[in-house]
């Protein structure tokens, strides 16, 4: 696994051992950041769920992103997402990692914004529940025209609508799709 473009370009990461988690790919994380790069600069905050090795917020950083957030419930993967931002040198003030389940994370009072959240659970998890939440604290999770991409198999079918997110683009690659939601414009007259 390595890094595709960016600051960071060609560097390998550490890889997880045993087939707990599920990187991205090399060639869906360049699909997915050939869509987002328009959308990227020394502002924006990204926001992994679900991080795994870390290797797509490592990504959002290498391209040019502010700041990147990593959550993952394992221990083991936490620990593995320090080493790779270790390995190249990326200063804590560029990112924080945070071991806890996503749907604890995302209910929490207290979050900041991000421009980003990308979404990558275990295929085998029921992504309802935890898609709802974000969805109820879209407000606080996502910055005004913050995107959320969930990643998942092509059988897996997400609504096009969950709570104020609606979805604008979906990408299939193989037996992976992008599902891309974003916030949905209030009528004015309201």
């Amino acid at each position: 696994m390595r890094i595709i473009s960016g600051e960071y370009r060609g560097r390998i990461l550490k890889n997880p051992s045993g087939q707990k988690t599920r990187p991205t790919s090399d060639r869906l994380r360049e699909t997915l950041f050939n869509i987002l790069n328009p959308l990227i600069s020394t502002e924006t905050r990204f926001l992994d769920l679900c991080a795994g090795t870390g290797a797509v917020g490592i990504e959002a950083v290498s391209r040019g992103c502010e700041f990147s957030t990593f959550i993952d419930k394992s221990r083991r993967s936490c620990v593995l997402i320090e080493e790779n931002l270790d390995l190249l040198r990326i200063p804590e003030k560029q990112a924080e990692i945070i071991c806890l389940e996503a749907e604890k994370f995302v209910s929490r009072q207290n979050l900041e914004a991000w421009d980003l959240v990308f979404f990558d659970p275990p295929y085998k998890i029921d992504y309802s529940k935890i898609l709802s939440e974000i969805a109820a604290n879209a407000g606080k999770l996502l910055r005004d025209e913050g995107k959320l991409i969930v990643e998942h198999h092509f059988k897996k079918i997400l609504p096009e609508k969950i709570g104020s997110l609606r979805r604008g683009r979906i990408i299939r690659q193989g037996e992976t799709q992008l599902s891309f939601y974003e916030k949905e414009e209030l009528p004015e007259n309201l």
